[in-house]
């Protein structure tokens, strides 16, 4: 999948959950997430970084395959993961519910994924929901956060990965990051690169590499 020029039915979707490295290893972890970036959004502030964040919140940026995960699936997973009551306020706007929605179509979409959460629940869930305006990489310490705690597994990446921005792009990153969270599992992500677009030899050598990492 990383390194081809494959056309993939790609959509973009901007959440914050509070930190922002957990939700980044969740949806890492999922078939049909492409590619996964954790930065700030959903203010003003025209350079935020993470000592001065203005009015912007902690956020991840995924890009997805919607023939191979469905919008809605996003969605309930989002929800499914946090609570809004618990993180709203909590260190300003750094920590907030938040969704931001590039059109019509994904502005519909959260609006009835949330009244249906909100009827099954009896609850409101204060979640921001508002038009996407900008996204603002984070620094690289926080790319990919849980995968870097091992340095093993960045050391052996690095023949495939060469620079942070590959590294920090790439599908099998973001699965293993995943995976260093806890929320895949090994089995898993080798029974998934099976069926992406590689060549034999390529998908040998990934998966020695992999089964080589020492977690």
């Amino acid at each position: 999948m990383d390194k081809q020029s494959v056309e993939f039915n790609l959509h973009t979707l901007t959440l914050g959950m509070g930190c922002f490295w957990s939700p980044d290893a969740l949806f890492g972890s999922l078939p049909g997430v492409i590619r996964t970036r954790v930065g700030y959004a959903g203010g003003t502030a025209p350079q935020p970084d993470y000592r001065e964040m203005g009015d912007h919140s902690e956020t991840v940026e995924l890009d997805f395959d919607a023939e191979r995960i469905s919008y809605d699936r996003l969605l309930e997973t989002f929800w499914g993961h946090h609570s809004p009551v618990n993180i709203n306020g909590y260190k300003g706007r750094q920590y907030q519910s938040l969704l931001l929605y590039r059109d019509a179509n994904q502005e519909q979409a959260i609006r009835r994924i949330k009244s249906r959460i909100e009827s099954d629940k009896g609850m409101l869930l204060e979640t921001e929901v508002a038009p996407f305006r900008a996204f603002h990489l984070a620094e690289p310490r926080h790319q990919k956060y849980y995968l870097k705690r091992y340095p093993d597994a960045i050391a052996k990446l690095g023949a495939l990965y060469p620079t942070e921005e590959e590294l920090t792009n790439a599908t099998l990153a973001a699965r293993l990051n995943g995976l260093a969270k806890g929320f895949t599992s090994l089995e898993r992500i080798l029974d998934e690169i099976r069926d992406w677009p590689i060549g034999a030899e390529e998908l040998s050598e990934w998966t020695a590499l992999i089964r080589q990492i020492r977690w």
